[in-house]
């Protein structure tokens, strides 16, 4: 998940390259959704083994409501603070 700011607006999505794929949201790289809402951050992500398993997990926390997304984020990640760095490594 990415997000703009803490408690702010928040962006789900899937990727194969989540390095790649976060470093085009911070920097704006792709036109859409988390550019028009300045979604730079990194809050929260999992690793599945298959894309399969991730597309279903997706969809699972898209359908979620805005809490529960919340608390994902806040259980690992309470200060929301940006992952972008420990994943790129």
């Amino acid at each position: 998940m990415m997000a703009n700011q803490k408690g702010g607006t928040i962006y789900v999505g899937v990727t194969s390259d989540l390095p790649r794929r976060a470093y085009e949201h911070r920097e704006g790289l792709m036109s859409g959704f988390t550019k028009r809402y300045s979604c730079k951050r990194l809050v929260w992500f999992e690793l599945h083994s298959t894309m399969e398993e991730a597309i279903l997990r997706e969809k699972q926390i898209k359908g979620g409501s805005r809490s529960k997304k919340i608390s994902l984020i806040e259980a690992t990640n309470p200060e929301w603070r940006d992952q972008f760095f420990d994943i790129s490594r």
